[in-house]
């Protein structure tokens, strides 16, 4: 439940605050409210904001819908290995708030986090909060991120990221150039290409997996191996984890693949990673070749691991033959391209979590939380929802949940005066 107890015409109290209104925000309230826990959810927009008006026309999830679940609440429809739309995303994350009662405030959007003696004071454009404890809930996506390259560009090119692209009618009837070959770019560059545009992928370092193998999804495979539920403090090098591309799939009702092999019979142009602009000139580098041949190999180390394990468990007999995807074919001698010709660039270069709201000290060089599992270092300060938070599909619908579970605790012994750590 949340709190409307003041303090005269001071502020409004309550245990905890939790910031931002989408799934990870929704399982640590689900969470919250199972414990009794009096607290309050402070969203910008409407529940599920950035899945209703951040997302293009044709985005569908990477998951399967039987991976659609949180804390009380999952997929319950007529197709559990098709991939929901945005729309139905955000219609499930509100019916999921709807479920429990969900003390969401709408419309309100936090100034500044400061702590104070006790807790917080958190101001917002509708009022001041006064709480013993903060969860960051907006996720690791909040701003998509353009490299200062940007400026260097000529100034009849429309410039978009994935937040602001819709679908190929907002652009030039030009060619377009796509920088950043993971999830967004690659799907980008695909509707780009099937809707008669001609298309240049810029891409660095990938994560290249096919959409099904041996007759099972390929998220199918990560979570029965135990893969996607590998835990943060088990990995070797946590921090390169956390900044992995996201992988290349689309989530179609063909299952079909979606690597460079596929955009480039689609007809798409692929070359490496932009690396500068001179004067009308755009200068890609040329290691494509090389971080073509990493990703092949990573993905033929994970396909490995998965016969290994299907032959270890007694599967081979029920599953299909292992046919593993050809080897990725570029033309590594493309370097420059001369942006007169194009009519857009749309830059899939990932995104950046910004906290403008909260003291430089509790961030990273960078700007991200510096945390532990999602316990920051300030006492009654937390976070939900980031990429690789506690286990490798923290970021996921599937994954909150679970990360919200294992703060809980946590949480709970701040409230209590307890300072110990969850693990």
């Amino acid at each position: 439940m949340s709190s409307t107890r003041t303090g005269g015409s001071g502020p409004r109290t309550t245990d905890v605050v939790v910031v931002g209104g989408g799934q990870a925000g929704m399982a640590m309230s689900h969470c919250l409210t199972r414990a009794g826990i009096d607290h309050v959810v402070l969203e910008r927009g409407g529940t599920a904001e950035s899945w209703r008006t951040e997302r293009w026309d044709s985005l569908r999830l990477l998951t399967p819908n039987w991976m659609t679940r949180v804390p009380g609440h999952s997929y319950e429809g007529p197709d559990p290995d098709g991939f929901m739309t945005a729309t139905e995303v955000a219609a499930f994350i509100s019916s999921y708030a709807a479920s429990f009662g969900a003390p969401v405030l709408a419309g309100t959007t936090v100034a500044s986090v400061v702590p104070v003696d006790g807790g917080y004071v958190v101001d917002t454009d509708r009022g001041r909060w006064r709480t013993r404890a903060v969860v960051i809930a907006t996720g690791a996506c909040s701003d998509p991120h353009v490299p200062a390259v940007a400026q260097d560009l000529p100034g009849h090119l429309v410039q978009v990221t994935p937040s602001d692209y819709r679908n190929p009618g907002q652009l030039p009837d030009r060619p377009v150039l796509v920088v950043g070959g993971s999830a967004s770019g690659a799907q980008i560059a695909d509707e780009l290409a099937r809707s008669g545009r001609a298309v240049t992928l810029a891409t660095g370092e990938h994560v290249r997996l096919p959409r099904t193998y041996r007759g099972m999804d390929i998220h199918w495979w990560m979570d029965t191996i135990g893969m996607l539920d590998e835990r943060y403090d088990e990995v070797e090098d946590i921090e390169r984890a956390r900044r992995l591309p996201s992988l290349q799939l689309v989530g179609s009702p063909e299952l079909r693949d979606l690597d460079l092999n596929a955009l480039t019979a689609r007809g798409v142009t692929v070359v490496g990673r932009l690396g500068g602009i001179d004067g009308a000139r755009a200068l890609f580098a040329g290691s494509l070749d090389n971080v073509c041949r990493l990703a092949d190999l990573k993905q033929r180390r994970l396909l490995d691991r998965i016969d290994e394990f299907a032959t270890e468990h007694g599967l081979d007999a029920e599953l299909g033959e292992p046919s593993r995807p050809a080897a990725t074919v570029v033309d590594p001698d493309r370097l420059d391209a001369d942006l007169t010709a194009f009519g857009a660039v749309v830059w899939a270069t990932g995104f950046r979590p910004r906290y403008p709201w909260l003291d430089r000290s509790l961030l990273a060089p960078s700007g991200r939380l510096r945390h532990d599992g999602g316990v920051l270092e300030a006492p009654g300060l937390y976070a939900l929802g980031l990429t690789f938070q506690r286990r490798r599909k923290s970021s996921f619908l599937d994954g909150v949940g679970p990360d919200a579970v294992e703060l809980l605790p946590h949480l709970v012994r701040h409230l209590d005066g307890a300072s110990s750590q969850v693990r």
